[in-house]
Parts: structure tokens; C-alpha cells; sequence
């Protein structure tokens, strides 16, 4: 194991520095390999706090000269930062010290990329930059001088002053230092400009490479779009006279919401359509909002500590996903985010890697960006706000802005305001904070003389550290259909709150069907036992969008399982319901697309395991492709309709009707490359004036074992476009039959194009061979060797990705006892690797516990 030995950090230990700070003052002189750093620091004693001992955070910082009140000192230096004796009033402290930004190759404090100086100091960052109390409680004013000689110097807050070689910037409002930013380049800006409500106007800009021009008219608009959302939804304007957002090529995350000064990772902001999908146009939408709205949910105000990571990212994913529901299509939004919870929080939460929305522990905090802090975080916020009611949350809301404007918060702050302004007590509803693991919800339900009775009983099985567990609040939203197809009592709001409740309907003329947990109402597992019948009659009947959907998705995963474990046929009653769907004109293109999506591959493991079967990946692999056949089989005489009504004669736009005409249409390519062996597949590719059907129709050809000339001509094309040939090789892995998958992966690690050091091009391919389940899951083992081989490689230059990449073997526990021996051992080899980084450390022993 690592030699690191890390040391595990506690909520219940939390005490507040010893030190106020009123002001900062930084100074740069970039140079690649010998930056210098020179701060100034207004400290003051922290009245409220018990523990004076000052101590600054500092890691890989050479030091020069540090002083209190202009007279030099030499203060004790560790590896970890720096301890010295400081007068009980208030002082001046100044340090300088020399970083190597060039050689930063873990992408975390000031590094480079391509030329270009950027940071990234979330969560522990900004203590590679310079002796800090690097903590998100600490708060201050920063005034920054840049001096170097590239033409774009930048950073937080307003421009102040400026010459040649040097620029000023200073942020009026008090932040924590990971929200500081820099970048110094030779960059080009899409400019533009913004008026708020108050009639103020704002400067933005969109900072690229040169030749990326073209790529940025869309997110300057999905920019405007969220700042004039946040004003009419959450009234809150923005309060810079500038925002700027830089584009960087080598970036560990999506994109850091830095005050005024947004740097994101150039896949999620830089779009053309010809370079870019309509998915990944509406994820760079998504993801712009969502930085943007951090201006107040996250900067304004922040977290208390780390443990409170929550409050700002489920919060403003809950924000972000408002935000895509309106611009978009709501129920369409609805689906996608459960389908991605199942996928990604579900095994997360229900793994040896669970842990509460709010961790009560950690060792390394990099390792606790997770789905469960992120996405459960912001299915709690959606529970709350159903509980009381959108009135009831706006007030909330404009009390939790008032009441903490310029504050550093905790989970119990924002509960409070709730409390305060609806007399609720949210003490059991607190659990969602603190409680890990996926609640199961079984149904049963009675019928007597009209009434209905529905009882409901929670449970959520003992995870890691928690081996009891108590009920929660889950509000479970639900109607009644009668048996003639009409709602006979409309969506309502059932509160449950005991581990078994009972709920009576009376005055029914007929016995009801139940559509329960409308919406996807809580992050929850639902045991209902309902019948196929009843299924297909959900499907047909359903007036909740979600339910309908959930209705098909149940019979599609009920006919793979018994295919799996019976040998069984596809099911004509699935079959028919879905023709049924496809038929209705009335439906949004891009919902009859997502009908026609099979549960994932390891969706279905999850289901065989926790119902006491031992997955077997190529059999879930069979089942799906044998399924997929017999869709187009029986529905072939409608795709010619389909691809007629997806068309699209206008202009190419990635707007909601569009994309979902385009989703459509590729799903039915898709149907129809099985029965013509790709021959309409290889004519859209020919014509494709779009990336979404040039992409989608060369995913047709190699699913069908087509299309290596395609392959070749789509790689000429766009060898000199980073973005694109990111997708070129994810796409190779992720449609290439099982038996070939690790094989074709090691190829590809070995083309001239693989830069391993690029987060992006590694998530590419590796993280295309983890996702490819039957492919990964090679009976030989080689899918987890190379994976292996990969990430010991990875783990000394880039920590936080090795960690993040080590998640792929978080459910080694569910398969056949070869597949388990196969993955511990690569796991002990990972955790064996000497001087292996704390990130990995901590992930790799969390999964090997398990």
C-alpha cells in the first residue's frame, strides 16, 4: 500500500480557524518553471474560535522569505504547510515562495496547459500556490497583479488596472480560496455583453485558442440564458461588472465556478454542429448554467467545510436541472436524470464506495465528488421542495439568500430557513443528509367495497460504517387509473415516514390501478409487483410521462430477465406496447426515443444480483442484442415512418424540437441497420452535414460490423480537432463486440494519438472500455489487467483522475468467483504500487474492504 499514510478527517472535529483575514494581496511573476508568488495577508485574531495555533496549508512550495509586519521570521515548514508564532492582534503577514507550474502534471493549483497558465484549486488547490489557510470557512477580499508577457492576463473580480506585461484585478466580494483563479495566455475573446434587471451592464467574455472562434457563439447564449433564468426564477443578478470564461484542454473536471472568472474544460463550453452532438450541446448548456448559478449558490454563499460539499453542488444541480427542464422538454429531463442515478448513484450508493449525501468522514476529499454529493444531493432538494410546495421553497429560498448572503454554511443552515418559514421540522427529513444507501419501497394493496387501501413499507439494507438504519421522509407522489384508462384520483403527495404505512381511497367504483412514484418523486427502488398486465396497461393508459416510461422500461427489463435466467423469448406483450407508443404522433419525438432504450447492461447485473442471481455479462450482452433484434423485427413496417417524421428541412439548430426529431430518427436508424445490414446507415453517413447523424450513423455501421472505411475517413477528417477525435476513440470501444473489446482498447493505447496525460483522451478510451460492461468484463481478466496497467501509470501524474477511474471495479463483489479473484488481485497490485497518491489510496482500500 502507499507509503502516504492518510490521515482520516472527522465532521464532529470541526473548529473554526484561529484567524480572521480583511484582506489579500497576490502577486505573480509567471515563468514556466519558477513562478514566484509574493502574498500579502491582513490577519486578525477569530474572536469565536478556541485554537489559536496558526498554521497555513503549503504543499510542493519552495519557500523564500515569509515576515509579520515587514520584519522577517523563518517559520517551521513541513511538507504540509508551515506553523509560526503571530502576535494575538491583528498583523500583516507576507510570504514569497516558488512554484514549478510546468511540471504540474496533476492538474490541481497553478499548472500549464498547451502554453497556457490556469488553476484549479478545488477543493485543496490553492495551497500548491502559496501558504494559505486553505479552507472553504476562511473568507476574504483578494487583490491580484499579474506579471508575465502573454497577452491575456485574468483573474477573479474586475479589471482595475493594467500596463504592458502586467494587469490588476480585485473581487469586492469576500471568497474562500478555492475559488480563486488565474489564467495567462495567448488567448482570443468572444465578446459580448449582458443587462440585468437593475439595468447594469455586464462585459462577458469567452476566452479560446486561436481557431476556436467558431466554437463559441452557443455558449455565450446558453451564458445569457441562465443569467436572465437565475433573475426571473431565483431573482438573483449578478454582482461583477465582467464574466469571463476560459476554455482549457487539459482538465480534471467538467468546469470550476470560480467568482467572475469560470475555467472549464473545453468539451463542456466549445460547440459547432459540425464538431459537436446535440448531447453535447445540451450538456454544455447544462453545465454553463450550472457554474453560473454557483455565482450565488456556492460563491456568494459557500460551505462551511468540506463535509457540507452538498449544500452548493446538490443545490445547484438542482438548479441547473429547472434550468434544462424549461429550456427543454421536463419529463424528457426527468428521465435521463433517473436514468443516470440508477446507473451511476444507485451502484455507488449500494457498493463498498457508499457513504450520506453528507460524509461524516474522509480522507481525501477529491475522492467525495461523487453522485451521491452531486445528484442524490439534488434529488434531496427536489424531495424538499415537493414536501413544501413551490410557494413555500421560494420563500425559503429568498430567506437563505438574505439571512446568509457572504456566509460559509452547513446542511442545518439551509434546513433551518426551511423550518423558519413553513413551522416544519425537518428532523427526520435531516436523515437524507446523513443516512447512505437506496431505499426500497415494496407495495401491497387491498380492495373492498371502494376502498382502495395502498400500504407502503420502506427499508434500506446496512451499508459500509451504518448497519441500522431508520425510516425517512419520502414523498411519494401518486394517482389512481381506473379500468377503462381515466384518472380516478389525480397526482397527490404521499408523506412516508414510518417503516410501514397504510393509505386508504374511498368512493371508487372499481378496483384501481396504482401509478406510483410519479415524477421519480424520491431516489428510491420501487418493488411494486405489478403484473405485466398491469404494466401494459400503465404503459397505454399512464398520465404521468415518467410512469408511462417507467411502465415500458419494467416490461423490457422483466423480458431480459427471464431471457437471462428462463431462456425465454422476447415478449410480444413488450413488444406490442412499444409499437403502440412509436405509433402515437402525438408524443415528443425525443420521448418515443428514450421508450426505445433497453435498461444498460449494468442495470441489468444490478437486477440479477439483488435478486440472488450471479450476473454473467455476456449473457446480459446476448439477451440485449437478441431483444434489439426482435424490436426491429417487429416494428419494421413503421420505421419508414419514422425517419420520414424525423426530418429536419431548417438550418441545423440544437434546440429541443430538433434534437428530439434527430433523436428519434437515430433510433430508428439504429432498428434499421439490423434488418439491411447498413445499408441506409452508410447513406446517412454519406449525406450527414451534422456531428449528431455523421456520428450516429458510423455508430450503426461498427454495432453492425460495418464500417471500417467510414472509421478511417471520419479520422482523416478530424485528426487535427481534439474534441472530436475524443470521440473517435471512445466510440471504437464502446460499440466493439465483447470478445474483442480489451484487445481493441490495447491497440488503441498504443496509436500515436493517445495522450494518456489528457484527462479527456483517457477518459476516452479507458473510460469507454470500464462503461463497455461485457467488454470490461472479459472472462480472461485482460479488460481489468489493461485498465490496471493504466491507472499504476496514471496515479503519479494525475491522482484525482487514477481515483476517479478506480470506481469501475466498485461492484467486483456481484459476479462468479473467477471474475472476483481476477479483479482483487488487479486491485492489490493498484493498492501495492509503491508511493501510490493518497486519492487512490483511499478509493482503492474503500473497494477492496467491500
Amino acid at each position: 500500500m502507499s507509503d502516504a499514510a492518510p490521515t482520516t478527517i472527522y465532521l464532529k472535529d470541526y473548529t473554526p480557524f484561529g484567524y480572521l483575514i480583511d484582506s489579500v494581496h497576490l502577486t505573480f511573476d509567471l515563468a514556466a518553471h519558477a513562478t514566484r508568488v509574493t502574498s500579502r495577508i491582513a490577519f486578525r485574531p477569530n474572536p469565536d474560535a478556541r485554537d489559536r495555533k496558526f498554521f497555513l496549508h503549503g504543499e510542493q512550495l519552495r519557500l523564500i522569505r515569509a515576515a509579520i509586519d515587514g520584519a522577517e521570521i523563518a517559520p517551521e515548514v513541513t511538507d504540509e504547510g508551515l506553523t509560526a508564532n503571530v502576535p494575538n492582534a491583528p498583523f500583516v503577514w507576507e510570504t514569497e515562495v516558488e512554484i514549478d507550474p510546468g511540471n504540474n502534471t496533476a492538474l490541481e493549483g497553478l499548472y500549464m496547459s498547451n502554453g497556457m497558465y490556469c488553476t484549479q484549486c478545488e477543493a485543496e488547490g490553492f495551497r500548491k500556490i502559496t501558504f494559505y489557510p486553505d479552507r472553504p470557512d476562511v473568507m476574504s477580499t483578494f487583490t491580484v497583479r499579474i506579471n508575465g508577457d502573454l497577452p491575456v492576463l485574468l483573474s477573479n473580480g474586475n479589471p482595475t488596472a493594467s500596463g504592458q506585461g502586467w494587469a490588476e484585478w480585485t473581487d469586492p466580494w469576500p471568497k474562500p480560496a478555492y475559488l480563486f483563479a488565474l489564467v495567462a495566455g495567448d488567448l482570443i475573446a468572444y465578446p459580448d455583453q449582458f443587462t440585468t434587471k437593475s439595468d447594469r451592464g455586464v462585459e462577458l467574455n469567452l476566452w479560446v485558442r486561436p481557431g476556436d472562434e467558431g466554437k463559441c457563439a452557443f455558449g455565450m447564449e446558453a451564458l445569457k440564458k441562465s443569467m436572465k433564468w437565475d433573475e426571473e426564477v431565483y431573482g438573483r443578478e449578478y454582482d461583477l461588472d465582467v464574466f469571463n470564461i476560459v476554455a482549457v484542454d487539459d482538465f480534471n473536471m467538467g468546469a470550476m465556478e470560480n467568482k467572475g472568472l469560470n475555467i472549464f474544460n473545453s468539451s463542456a463550453v466549445l460547440a459547432s454542429p459540425e464538431t459537436s452532438t446535440d448531447a453535447n450541446f445540451e450538456r454544455i448548456e447544462a453545465i454553463i448554467a450550472h457554474e453560473y448559478f454557483h455565482n450565488w449558490t456556492g460563491n456568494r454563499i459557500t460551505c462551511r467545510d468540506w463535509f457540507q460539499l452538498c449544500l452548493k453542488e446538490g443545490l445547484t444541480v438542482f438548479r441547473d436541472a429547472q434550468f434544462t427542464s424549461d429550456m427543454r422538454s421536463a419529463p424528457v429531463k426527468r428521465i435521463h436524470d433517473a436514468i443516470d442515478l440508477r446507473a451511476r448513484q444507485f451502484p455507488e450508493d449500494n457498493g463498498p464506495l457508499s457513504h450520506p449525501v453528507r460524509p461524516e468522514s474522509f480522507q481525501e476529499i477529491n475522492n467525495f465528488y461523487t453522485s451521491t454529493v452531486y445528484e442524490k444531493g439534488a434529488e434531496v432538494i427536489g424531495m424538499l421542495k415537493r414536501l413544501v410546495g413551490d410557494e413555500a421553497y421560494s420563500k425559503a429560498l429568498n430567506l437563505y439568500f438574505d439571512r446568509h448572503d457572504g456566509q460559509a454554511c452547513t446542511i442545518e443552515d439551509w434546513l433551518k430557513v426551511f423550518e423558519d418559514t413553513t413551522g416544519r421540522d425537518l428532523t427526520q427529513f435531516k436523515r437524507w443528509y446523513s443516512q447512505s444507501g437506496t431505499p426500497r419501497i415494496s407495495v401491497s394493496e387491498s380492495w373492498d367495497s371502494g376502498t382502495y387501501t395502498l400500504t407502503l413499507s420502506q427499508e434500506t439494507h446496512p451499508t459500509p460504517g451504518q448497519s441500522e438504519k431508520l425510516p425517512q421522509v419520502i414523498p411519494v407522489a401518486f394517482g389512481l387509473l381506473g379500468p377503462n384508462g381515466d384518472e380516478v384520483r389525480g397526482t397527490q403527495v404521499l408523506e412516508l415516514t414510518e417503516a410501514t404505512q397504510s393509505f386508504q381511497f374511498t368512493g371508487l367504483a372499481a378496483k384501481p390501478i396504482p401509478s406510483i412514484l410519479r415524477d421519480f418523486s424520491a431516489p428510491v427502488i420501487l418493488d411494486h409487483g405489478h403484473s405485466n398486465a398491469d404494466r401494459a396497461f400503465l404503459l397505454a393508459h399512464d398520465t404521468d410521462p415518467f410512469n408511462r416510461w417507467q411502465a415500458g422500461r419494467s416490461l423490457a427489463e422483466d423480458n431480459l430477465f427471464r431471457m437471462i435466467t428462463q431462456d425465454s423469448a422476447p415478449d410480444g406483450q413488450f413488444l406490442d406496447g412499444l409499437l403502440a407508443v412509436l405509433r402515437d404522433g402525438d408524443l415528443d419525438p425525443a420521448y418515443r426515443a428514450l421508450m426505445l432504450q433497453l435498461p444498460s447492461q449494468s442495470e441489468l447485473a444490478s437486477t440479477l444480483y439483488d435478486s440472488g442471481h450471479t450476473p454473467d455479462p455476456l449473457a446480459i450482452w446476448t439477451a440485449i442484442e437478441t431483444l434489439k433484434q426482435a424490436t426491429a423485427q417487429h416494428v419494421q413496417d413503421l420505421l419508414p415512418r419514422l425517419h420520414s417524421e424525423s426530418l429536419v428541412d431548417a438550418p441545423y439548430q440544437p434546440d429541443a424540437e430538433q434534437s428530439g426529431k434527430r433523436a428519434l430518427g437515430n433510433a430508428a436508424l439504429a432498428l434499421t441497420t439490423r434488418l439491411d445490414s447498413g445499408t441506409q446507415a452508410a447513406a446517412e453517413y454519406d449525406r450527414a452535414n451534422n456531428m449528431t447523424q455523421q456520428l450516429a450513423s458510423l455508430a450503426c455501421l461498427l454495432r453492425a460490423g460495418k464500417g471500417e472505411t467510414q472509421l478511417s475517413s471520419f479520422y482523416d477528417q478530424w485528426q487535427h480537432d481534439r474534441l472530436v477525435l475524443d470521440k473517435w476513440f471512445g466510440l471504437q470501444i464502446s460499440l466493439t463486440s465483447p470478445d474483442a473489446t480489451p484487445a481493441v482498447a490495447l491497440g488503441l493505447t498504443q496509436h500515436p494519438e493517445f495522450n494518456w496525460k489528457n484527462p479527456n483522451r483517457f477518459r476516452a478510451l479507458l473510460g469507454s472500455l470500464a462503461t463497455n460492461h461485457a467488454g470490461f468484463h472479459h472472462a480472461d481478466g485482460s479488460g481489468y489487467q489493461l485498465l490496471a496497467d493504466w491507472l499504476i501509470r496514471l496515479d503519479p501524474v494525475n491522482p484525482q483522475t487514477t481515483a476517479r477511474m478506480c470506481t469501475a471495479f466498485q461492484t467486483w463483489k456481484r459476479y462468479d468467483d473467477k471474475r472476483q479473484a481476477l479483479m482483487r488481485a488487479q486491485l492489490t497490485r493498484i493498492s501495492e504500487t509503491p508511493n501510490l497518491s493518497r486519492d487512490t489510496t483511499e478509493m482503492v482500500s474503500r473497494i477492496l474492504d467491500a
